[in-house]
């Protein structure tokens, strides 16, 4: 053990199956894990919803919830969900030392200005003075504001009194791995001793399902699991709002705090393949190569959006390691784009933690797993773009 080895102390999580890493616990390790989906809302397409959320108990002034998007708020509240679990929220020191990389999208559009610019375009030819109109009459000023992927960040420090240096990345599933990439790296040199990382995503808005839609990504029809979308109607990916922290700490510096330590963080390694030119099974072996796995049984936490491309890719990749069992937890969780690499990371975390394997979230494709986790590896295969994995170990 190296005092400098990355250790993970806190978990924040939120998806549709719930908040906090015990509720996340004990959904997937249900004798029948099963999906939250809204399938009326959005039709044809269906959306894995947030749960209820009381706000207050991580932002507790109504001004604050106010002046964020939902997707902000969503963010705000794991991160306090990570820093309550570490023991570092209301440490005003510990807080003020801690460093910060958040993985973010772009803010959601006033949809009532879109539609009014469009109800008008149908009636007027000067489209490009209706549209200056437009902006100098109904837009606020302050939603130009909150449009900023670094207002996460901000809110986060606000709230938290996170005040270190920060980072925020964007490139959907590529910024989750850069963000956890980089504060592990940060650890790993000595630059920082603690570190609050993940990310974010609402899907309930739509624009943001617009943006999938644009590209083919989105499934239609009933829910099938990530493995069996690949010939159904529509791209394979069924996206769900949820959000991801995880604190991140020198192993030296969470044992002189006293501190839980859920699991190691050891490789984390990146890459984006050039699929245009049918790179990416061949980019998948080398991220495999390059995690170092270890010998025998290991189970993988997969992070695999259902995207028809990708997934088949990942799925061949996977199952040519005959000690790989694999779990694709976005079959009940749905794709969270910047959230998807820190939610893998942090139930690769849980098993090691739990000591004990989840269960096949698709028994006709999922192998069985009946040993103790002491290693797992997570992966996240972008749907469009970007591709990462990291290897998480047993604490001791």
């Amino acid at each position: 053990m190296n005092p400098r080895d990355v250790v993970i102390t806190g978990i924040g999580l939120v998806s549709s199956l719930g908040e906090g890493p015990e509720a996340h616990w004990q959904r997937l390790t249900a004798p029948s894990p099963a999906p939250v989906l809204n399938a009326e809302r959005f039709a044809p397409y269906s959306v894995h919803p947030l749960p209820e959320i009381d706000w207050n108990l991580q932002i507790a002034k109504r001004g604050d919830q106010r002046q964020m998007e939902t997707w902000q708020r969503l963010g705000t509240y794991a991160a306090g969900l990570a820093l309550d679990d570490a023991g570092i929220k209301g440490d005003e020191e510990l807080c003020a030392a801690m460093d910060m990389v958040v993985a973010a999208g772009g803010g959601e559009r006033d949809m009532t200005v879109d539609a009014a610019i469009l109800a008008a375009s149908d009636t007027r030819a000067d489209r490009d003075v209706l549209l200056n109109e437009k902006l100098t009459t109904e837009l606020r000023p302050t939603l130009f504001l909150a449009q900023l992927s670094n207002l996460l960040a901000g809110n986060i420090s606000i709230v938290h009194k996170v005040t270190g240096s920060s980072r925020t990345f964007m490139g959907e599933e590529g910024a989750g791995i850069s963000a956890v990439e980089t504060a592990a790296a940060r650890i790993r040199s000595g630059q920082s001793t603690h570190v609050l990382v993940g990310g974010a995503f609402q899907t309930e808005h739509p624009d943001m399902l617009l943006g999938y839609e644009l590209g083919g990504y989105l499934h239609r029809g009933g829910w099938k699991s990530v493995w069996k979308r690949n010939g159904s109607e529509g791209g394979g990916v069924v996206t769900g709002s949820g959000g991801a922290f995880l604190v991140l700490e020198q192993r030296e510096h969470a044992e002189k705090r006293g501190r839980r330590i859920y699991a190691t963080l050891g490789p984390v390694v990146s890459a984006r393949s050039r699929r245009s030119r049918g790179e990416l099974a061949a980019g998948i072996e080398s991220l495999l190569d390059k995690v170092g796995l270890p010998s025998g049984p290991l189970l993988a936490i997969s992070a695999a959006s259902g995207s028809h491309e990708a997934t088949a890719a990942e799925k061949a990749a996977l199952a040519a390691r005959a000690d790989l069992a694999v779990r694709g937890f976005t079959s009940l969780t749905g794709h969270m784009k910047e959230a998807q690499f820190p939610f893998a990371v942090a139930l690769a975390a849980l098993a090691v933690d739990h000591k004990t394997a989840y269960p096949a979230f698709d028994i006709e494709s999922e192998r069985p797993f009946g040993e103790v986790p002491r290693q797992v590896l997570a992966t996240a295969i972008g749907y469009h773009h970007f591709e990462g994995m990291a290897l998480v170990s047993a604490a001791d």
